[in-house]
């Protein structure tokens, strides 16, 4: 935070929101009566969901916000890159995430 010569104050903030952010931000959305002890077990409700539906292998899709999927990432051929040596990395399942119409439209 620095403060401009007229009185104003400019805010910086890191390229991304930790989740002590994201805690501070749902509290302020719910009001001044929500404790951050509430507002950090609604994140975590929240998050706790999306990673159960996506270990049952479902995408989980929010409206407007995007959808969680998992993806398999086919295994192939790579180099070390400390040796330079060929080597081969398997098969893995990922988290693909699609953004929504409206979380697009704010960029």
């Amino acid at each position: 935070m620095i403060s401009v010569g007229n009185g104003s104050v400019l805010h910086f903030f890191s390229a991304a929101m930790n989740k002590a952010e994201l805690v501070d931000e749902v509290r302020k959305l719910l009001g001044r009566d929500t404790s951050n002890a509430a507002a950090e077990r609604a994140v975590d409700a929240v998050l706790t969901a999306v990673g159960r539906g996506l270990r049952r292998d479902k995408e989980v899709q929010l409206v407007g916000f995007g959808a969680f999927a998992v993806a398999t990432r086919a295994a192939r051929r790579g180099f070390n890159p400390h040796t330079k040596q060929p080597m081969k990395i398997r098969a893995m399942k990922t988290i693909r995430f699609k953004a929504g119409q409206a979380l697009r439209a704010l960029s």
